[in-house]
């Protein structure tokens, strides 16, 4: 059995996993995607040199990503997903009866495609007739359209490369423009173990854009420093509260968990301050 040892530019550790097949192995024009066989956490997406999600624990971090600013909103119907090319978010989105429309704004249409062939429960609400499938930059998808958005959603990789065009406050601006008068943003936002800095950067840069913005975490195995924290943003309303009653079948997320998840507000205070010395 081989052993892959993951690259992630930014911990300042390595994690290594026993292969026990290769699945899939290609060269998109964006990245490398590498599909592998572990014997603990199945079938694995590698996106260069970078695990982006198991088959055992993907739902810890679509569940989190997802319904907390879901449910935060009174009435999404329309939702814009950004990135996330394995499907994930996009079918937690759909589990919210309001949704009448996702936009699933993916750049490289390769991801979706062995997304497909190789984690079909993931990508399982692709085919959705309330889906629509655009293979684009997300920052283009988002400038200069008509405030109808309720949601936008971004599921990236890293905050480097291709994907830095989705951490800056020029984009932020235009997620702002593009949604309705209650709309609601989210993003990952890496570790608050390891990139603390990061965390506090992309905080400080919501909030020249948004009025209200907030920051709430949740544990993720695979995930260099697993203490992995959500960037949130509204509009209007406090993101904190829930304004539709928890219905839906998750694993991990629930009415419970999104009054838990959200960083107290002294600890906050001293990490936008750089006062938590870790």
């Amino acid at each position: 059995m081989i052993k892959f040892f993951e690259k992630d530019p930014y911990a300042p550790i390595q994690y290594s996993y026993e292969v026990s097949k290769i699945l899939h192995s290609a060269k998109s024009d964006f990245q490398e995607i590498i599909v592998v066989e572990n014997p603990h956490f199945g079938k694995m997406l590698i996106l260069d040199g970078v695990v982006q999600l198991t088959e055992r624990d993907e739902f810890f971090y679509h569940e989190m990503l997802v319904h907390v600013v879901m449910h935060a909103h009174p009435n999404p119907k329309k939702v814009v997903v950004i990135g996330g090319g394995d499907g994930g978010a996009v079918r937690e989105v759909l589990k919210h009866d309001s949704v009448e429309k996702v936009y699933f704004i993916e750049i490289d249409e390769e991801v979706i495609n062995a997304s497909k062939k190789f984690f079909p429960s993931v990508a399982c609400g692709m085919n959705d007739s309330r889906v629509e499938i655009k293979c684009m930059d997300g920052a283009e998808f988002v400038k200069d359209r008509d405030g109808d958005i309720d949601i936008v959603i971004v599921d990236s990789t890293d905050i480097i490369g291709f994907a830095k065009s989705l951490f800056t406050v020029e984009f932020f601006k235009s997620v702002k423009d593009c949604m309705t008068d209650e709309g609601m943003f989210v993003s990952l936002s890496e570790s608050l173990h390891f990139h603390k800095d990061i965390v506090i950067e992309v905080q400080e840069e919501m909030k020249l854009i948004f009025p209200v913005v907030d920051l709430y975490t949740a544990c993720l195995t695979t995930y260099a420093g697993n203490w992995w924290t959500f960037s949130a943003a509204s509009k209007k309303h406090d993101l904190r509260e829930m304004r539709r009653p928890y219905k839906i079948d998750t694993k991990v997320y629930s009415d419970e968990i999104h009054q838990q998840c959200f960083m107290p507000p002294k600890m906050y205070d001293k990490l936008m301050k750089r006062k938590l010395d870790w």
